[in-house]
């Protein structure tokens, strides 16, 4: 039989073991929910990167993409690049770290958008083959992936515009250290497709598009520990017929 003192602790234990079953189950399904949001996310990007480009989305639709829309679409670009301004910002890429070549291109239609010209190795600047990758002053025509802004700097530094320090291609702030007008320049930048330039620099086409997608298996990992409280449950329950007899 169940003692007074024994009976409050049983019942406690068990509303506590029925909650966290509750708990288990609803995380679990969280994750399922977040796996397919992921895969539909993926296969979206997988479509507008392999679709044919559009062009460019002007000023009509730049609250759309601040707000995260249209990241990876395909687009186009014509216009010049202005002067000679570029920017190196740091990062790593399939060809080893170094820097992304940050230069600004006003298009034909007015607005003015900040194009990643592609990668080059962190020892060519200073050098006399990083003279030759200044940008044309001629019109050009370009194709490449919509990127959103990258505010204040990677996970480790933070950008210093100051001293030219740049650690993410934060697309208002290198703007800014350029005296671009602010309300010309698109929030996105736009990563150029690769092409035939007879150039080995900047290098192109260099665009990491993976998802990383764990939800299925922290899925199975709720699902498995609620199972495991109903297994407590019932080694409880078990225990307790065992004291009554």
């Amino acid at each position: 039989m169940l003692t007074r003192r024994g009976k409050p602790k049983f019942i406690v234990g068990m509303v506590l073991l029925a909650i966290a079953f509750v708990g288990f189950i609803l995380l679990g399904n969280w994750q399922v929910h977040r796996y397919h949001l992921k895969v539909k996310i993926a296969h979206d990007v997988a479509t507008r990167v392999h679709a044919p480009p559009v062009p460019a989305p002007g000023p009509a639709q730049w609250a759309s993409i601040a707000a995260g829309h249209d990241q990876y679409l395909h687009v186009s670009l014509h216009g010049r690049f202005i002067g000679s301004m570029q920017t190196l910002v740091h990062g790593p890429s399939s060809k080893g770290y170094g820097y992304w070549v940050m230069a600004p291109l006003r298009t034909d239609r007015g607005f003015i958008v900040l194009v990643n010209r592609g990668y080059i190795p962190s020892d060519l600047p200073g050098t006399a083959a990083f003279a030759k990758i200044a940008p044309s002053d001629g019109e050009v025509a370009l194709t490449g992936l919509l990127r959103l802004s990258e505010p204040g700097g990677s996970i480790l530094r933070h950008n210093d515009p100051a001293k030219n320090e740049w650690f993410s291609r934060d697309v208002a702030a290198i703007a800014a250290t350029h005296h671009l007008p602010a309300r010309q320049v698109a929030p996105y930048f736009v990563d150029a497709d690769a092409a035939a330039s007879g150039r080995p620099w900047p290098a192109a086409g260099l665009t990491n598009i993976h998802f990383y997608n764990h939800s299925f298996g922290y899925a199975v990992t709720w699902y498995l520990l609620a199972v495991g409280t109903l297994l407590a449950a019932a080694i409880v329950v078990h225990n307790e017929w065992r004291t009554r007899d």
